[in-house]
């Protein structure tokens, strides 16, 4: 299993719409794809206008490959990608 982690970066005041499009986005687009297993998303609380958004994929290549390189990625970015205030940093981890 493959952790990936977004850290992204939003306007003031957009909390609440960007809470209700980032759900949408993984309950309609991101469950969708291959290797998916799960996902969460965490609010900043001494900065609220960041997010760590975590999905739990069951290998590199269904995130890096099948996801970013298919369908599924023009959609889930039209749904979320508005509200970036600049791009999210994204990086991956394994447990040990």
């Amino acid at each position: 299993m493959i952790l990936e982690v977004a850290d992204i970066r939003i306007p003031p005041g957009q909390q609440a719409a960007f809470e209700a499009a980032i759900q949408h986005g993984i309950t309609s687009i991101i469950s969708q794809a291959q290797g998916f297993i799960s996902a969460e998303v965490q609010r900043g609380i001494e900065s609220p206008e960041r997010y760590l958004l975590q999905i739990r994929w069951a290998t590199l290549e269904d995130h890096t490959v099948h996801f970013r390189g298919g369908p599924l990625f023009p959609a889930w970015r039209a749904i979320v990608g508005p509200f970036f205030a600049e791009p999210p940093k994204v990086e991956h981890f394994k447990a040990l």
